[in-house]
């Protein structure tokens, strides 16, 4: 079968490290988050109706990221067990994100919030990737991740499910769960879904982290580090700021 070449999962052209490329879908990611975080009152003040649609619109385009992938595994006849199935962390929280758009269920968004945000990060920084812009995988892999960080947002920011230091928890007890259960479908399936067996083949941030099994526990500490920095650095201590600059125009009254 012959492929057009944006299509061809066989495309010999490799994905570069930070190129032109590379750095493009990390500004235009950027870009979309600091958009999101400017517009999140504007959002906010939409109807009720009109919010949901959005929602709606969000999940059915993740859902989507995830469905085209899968096909297009099928059509270049690349689909197997231990490679295609939605068990990395990021397809995961992909999938896991989207429905959390349409039942906002705390619960759900305490899970994903820190494990979700900083594992598209660092995917999309260093990502586990073979095919460079403008092939399909491309385009599929940053649209994907950059979904998944813009929709947990999207629920904090404008839905208002405010994290708390339990979510830092819940992410972590997510991860742990999540890895436990891959973990056992890797050993059945000779597989190496959130690359519990080894490490990627591509440059990772996994490589700072020593040998295997070390550097799963370096990525347990990681974790908790990064997790609770973005709390405070994203979350804690702007409201903290936010509610003295409102106490004292108040007090100025």
């Amino acid at each position: 079968m012959t492929f057009p070449q944006w299509l061809d999962p066989y495309d010999t052209e490799p994905f570069l490290l930070f190129s032109t490329s590379h750095l493009w879908a990390i500004s235009l990611t950027a870009v979309l988050i600091i958009l999101m975080f400017l517009l999140r009152n504007w959002l906010r003040s939409l109807s009720p109706n009109t919010r949901r649609i959005i929602r709606i619109t969000m999940a059915c385009v993740m859902f989507g990221c995830e469905s085209v992938l899968q096909l297009w595994y099928v059509y270049g006849g690349v689909w197997s067990l231990q490679t295609s199935l939605p068990l990395e962390l990021c397809s995961l929280s992909l999938l896991l994100a989207a429905l959390l758009l349409l039942v906002r269920s705390r619960l759900l968004h305490s899970a994903l919030l820190f494990a979700g945000i900083a594992g598209a990060l660092m995917a999309i920084v260093t990502p586990n990737l073979g095919y460079a812009y403008a092939h399909f995988r491309f385009i599929q892999f940053f649209a994907a991740h950059a979904c998944i960080i813009l929709a947990l947002f999207y629920m904090t920011w404008v839905e208002q499910m405010r994290p708390s230091w339990k979510s830092v928890l819940g992410s972590m007890i997510f991860v742990n769960m999540a890895a436990l259960i891959v973990y056992g479908v890797d050993v059945l399936l000779n597989a190496n879904y959130m690359f519990l067996r080894h490490k990627p083949n591509t440059p990772s941030v996994l490589d700072m982290l020593g040998p295997y099994p070390l550097y799963i526990l370096g990525e347990e500490l990681l974790a908790i580090v990064i997790f609770s920095l973005m709390y405070l650095l994203i979350f804690a201590i702007p409201e903290r700021l936010n509610n003295r600059v409102k106490r004292g125009k108040s007090s100025a009254l």
